[in-house]
């Protein structure tokens, strides 16, 4: 059985915010600020603090343009960002059963 250490979870993805945030740009690559505000089912002011955070970390950029003369921001998850997101979610898989100890197939028990 191996040991799980909680302190090397990324402090970064404990927000239930930004944890969504980073998975549903796993999916969508780049999303418009307002696709992800409502996917996150977060308010304006609070996917924005979020987005900043995750900006500041490297985890996602932003990009502004305009598309028929209104404003557009988009938001893509980086290289670092994937990376963070597989190495939490291989983190927490370690929480779980191998099959031959009390696992089935995967899943959990």
């Amino acid at each position: 059985m191996s040991t799980f250490d909680h302190t090397a979870i990324d402090e970064m993805l404990q927000s239930r915010v930004r944890l969504a945030i980073i998975a549903y740009l796993a999916g969508a690559q780049t999303a418009e600020f307002s696709a992800i505000r409502d996917a996150t089912k977060t308010t304006d002011g609070n996917a924005s603090v979020h987005l900043r955070k995750l900006e500041e970390a490297g985890y996602v950029s932003m990009r502004k343009h305009f598309l028929n003369r209104k404003p557009q921001t988009l938001y893509t998850l980086t290289d670092t960002g994937h990376q963070a997101l597989l190495a939490y979610v291989a983190h927490l898989e370690k929480l779980l059963p191998p099959e031959k100890d009390g696992g089935r197939n995967g899943q959990i028990p």
